[in-house]
């Protein structure tokens, strides 16, 4: 009797195991729905694939503030629309971060590229996402719910033309006989210029604004503060927009323009990501994120003679260009980064004191 029930319960296991390895497997499993407005790719769209494919459907991308001769964002826009076969419309390519955030409610861009100080101040005009490298991005450098976060950023560096005056080893260089110096603009307006003044201004690692202002003060009574960039013999600017000119100086076959980082420490700055709370085509705008922050975007940033922020992870992971990273200026100098509170005593201080000192 034992036999029989052990051998009929095996025939049932059997059959019932059987029976189990041969129902069908789904063709697709089960996804839950896409969610435009999601936090991450995980949480709206499972999966890459399932971005790129809502992003598609939404057909095209708002960009604001982005000149095509910015960082390289002329090719950055055309192989994004190229890869992804999205149209990206460019509004206002030459607006300021101010600008991009009063233009938001008419123009309606997607995305936005802004200075650290802007968007920490309009953080609650930006959807939260984390694209894939979040780990990569510094904490210093992004906002922890996911706002905001740093895309590329430069130092500060004297560019100057070898032919007319020598290589500058300090700020204080520039206040001897033959050199002519020029900010891109007004340092109370424009944010290069301003971070200009400040760089200038470093001392024992820390920057004044009433250093820099007194500086430049000194340079104008010398006869050294330049009326316009095209009279000047130097520079004082990103060094990814140094850098630039001395690519179009060596294309043209002409004695290259230099770059210099001097000092101990070297003033650093960030601009950064962000996707509209309001965005029209909120998958594309979370598709050109995770473009932004991929290794091919990240190295294209690169080729602008941007400083990427995940340049060191792709040093790590040995996917840095390696050939368009030694191409931007040399240092060994210590980065610096403002904080906001001293950015903002700083440019108060600009506006009250530059045109009594320096004009």
């Amino acid at each position: 009797m034992t036999v029989r029930i052990s051998a009929a319960a095996a025939m049932i296991l059997t059959a019932t195991l059987a029976g189990c390895s041969s129902a069908p497997a789904p063709q697709n499993a089960q996804l839950p729905p896409v969610k435009p407005q999601a936090a991450s790719l995980k949480e709206g769209f499972s999966t890459m694939e399932r971005l790129v494919e809502a992003a598609k459907k939404e057909g095209s991308l708002t960009v604001i503030g982005l000149p095509r001769d910015w960082v390289n964002y002329g090719e950055i826009i055309d192989s994004f629309s190229e890869e992804y076969g999205i149209k990206v419309d460019q509004v206002e390519p030459g607006a300021s971060s101010q600008r991009e955030i009063e233009a938001a409610a008419q123009l309606k861009p997607d995305v936005f590229d802004l200075s650290l100080e802007v968007a920490v101040a309009n953080a609650p005009m930006f959807a939260p996402y984390k694209v894939q490298q979040w780990l990569d991005i510094p904490d210093h450098l992004k906002d922890y719910g996911g706002r905001w976060y740093a895309g590329y950023g430069g130092y500060m560096s004297i560019g100057y033309d070898p032919r007319r005056v020598a290589a500058p080893t300090s700020y204080a260089d520039l206040l001897k006989p033959g050199y002519s110096v020029s900010l891109p603009g007004d340092p109370r307006q424009t944010s290069a210029a301003f971070n200009g003044v400040m760089a200038a201004s470093i001392s024992g690692g820390k920057a004044e604004a009433a250093r820099g202002v007194d500086f430049f003060g000194r340079l104008k009574k010398a006869g050294n503060l330049a009326a316009t960039e095209r009279t000047a013999t130097v520079v004082v600017d990103w060094d990814y927009h140094n850098a630039e000119r001395a690519a179009h100086e060596a294309n043209g076959g002409t004695p290259g323009w230099k770059v210099a980082i001097p000092g101990e420490n070297v003033l650093s700055a960030y601009y950064v990501q962000a996707v509209s709370k309001n965005a029209p085509h909120p998958a594309a705008a979370r598709l050109w994120q995770e473009f932004l922050f991929s290794d091919r975007g990240q190295n294209l940033f690169l080729k602008g003679y941007a400083r990427p922020v995940r340049m060191e992870a792709l040093q790590m992971r040995g996917t840095l260009d390696r050939e368009l990273a030694a191409k931007l200026p040399a240092t060994s100098a210590r980065p610096l980064i403002l904080s906001i509170p001293e950015t903002d005593t700083a440019k108060t201080y600009l506006k009250r004191e530059w045109a009594a000192k320096v004009g």
